[in-house]
């Protein structure tokens, strides 16, 4: 007997949703034996990762400070992936947003007002949306692949920020060390819980999940995003512009995750460092997958998300194990939910080698679903 993938005459409903729960168990099965096979006891070192952080106040909204930007780069690349858009540079759009909240923060360092805040804030925005723009005019104009060009734009503005850093925006007083100065207090977001690090970024982030669910449920263009998605050609027939469709996802994409890396330095941060970004571009990548394009489900996902980066952090003080914890959890989460989500669309079948004439075995053809 020999097993085999058979396409469904129709994709399982049932494996669509369950498949990212089955994904977190497997997961969860594997740092099982991980730990195991590390010395470690696995169920105290799980209980540090995914319970421990959560288990008061602080921990609760710490959760909700590392969900913030993830929320923002997900809602934007979830329109651009419900079109079938494959932009990859959140992460470069959320850098190149905290560059230009920075820049405009050290500029108005003198400033005081309550308009210095939604002008820091805005410049992050746009200059995130700007840059999500190259690769938009290069796929329209030149018909560059996204994918590539959105990951090569990443490295662009990590670097960018890294001259900025170390260059022009260096505090001159900071005893040699890649920081910009302080910003101001009229350029820092206000605190949702007095005592916490948690800001209104938060809130940025659960709005863009509201206007995601409001853009495809409610508005023609987030309809024609989806026809584009499901069929060009029918789009074009219908006389939707994939041209206009495409900068229009592209730069919502890029403006969520410049106010991400915007809220992100005038937030917990405070200032322009390096480090201003773990990763929450790419991580924003597996939200989306896992939250099924849906703007609960990116809420659910987000928060899974952020529990991993400090669940990975307190597993560094209580166990000594290594950052990378962090990212191998992530990725066996990436790996699984692809994985699964296989069955949606295929089965599995048990096929009998057929026996040709001259005796020798051969696979039977599978049927047609």
């Amino acid at each position: 007997m020999m097993l085999q993938l058979e396409r469904r005459a129709v994709d399982s409903s049932l494996m669509r949703w369950a498949s990212p729960a089955l994904a977190l168990l497997l997961t969860v099965m594997t740092g099982f034996v991980l730990f195991l096979a590390l010395g470690k006891d696995p169920v105290k070192a799980l209980t540090f990762f995914f319970i421990t952080p959560i288990s008061d106040v602080h921990g609760l909204a710490e959760l909700g400070l590392k969900m913030a930007p993830l929320l923002l780069c997900a809602a934007g690349l979830t329109v651009c992936y419900r079109a079938k858009l494959w932009n990859i540079g959140a992460e470069g759009h959320f850098l190149m947003g905290a560059l230009g909240a920075s820049a405009m923060a050290v500029w108005l360092l003198e400033a005081d007002g309550f308009w210095v805040l939604p002008l820091v804030l805005g410049a992050g925005l746009m200059v995130g949306a700007f840059w999500a723009a190259i690769p938009a005019f290069l796929k329209t104009h030149l018909h560059c692949n996204e994918i590539l060009t959105t990951i090569m734009l990443n490295y662009i503005a990590l670097n960018l920020l890294l001259y900025m850093v170390h260059g022009p925006l260096k505090d001159p007083f900071g005893f040699g060390f890649p920081q910009s100065v302080m910003f101001a207090d009229s350029a820092l977001l206000p605190a949702l819980i007095p005592g916490t690090r948690l800001h209104l970024g938060l809130a940025f982030g659960l709005l863009a999940g509201v206007a995601v669910w409001f853009l495809f449920s409610h508005s023609f263009i987030g309809f024609q995003l989806k026809v584009l998605g499901q069929d060009t050609r029918a789009a074009a027939f219908a006389g939707f512009g994939s041209r206009r469709l495409t900068w229009f996802a592209f730069l919502v994409g890029g403006a969520t995750a410049g106010l991400a890396g915007a809220s992100e330095v005038t937030g917990p941060i405070g200032q322009l460092v390096p480090q201003v970004s773990p990763g929450y571009g790419y991580t924003a990548i597996i939200v989306v997958f896992l939250g099924r394009m849906h703007a609960l489900g990116i809420v659910a996902a987000s928060a899974l998300m952020a529990l991993t980066f400090i669940g990975g952090e307190m597993l560094q003080i209580a166990m000594n194990l290594p950052k990378a914890v962090t990212g191998l959890f992530q990725g066996l989460l990436l790996f699984y939910l692809l994985t699964c989500d296989a069955f949606i669309h295929y089965r599995i079948r048990l096929r009998k080698p057929a026996v040709t004439t001259a005796g020798a075995p051969a696979l039977a053809a599978p049927q047609e679903a």
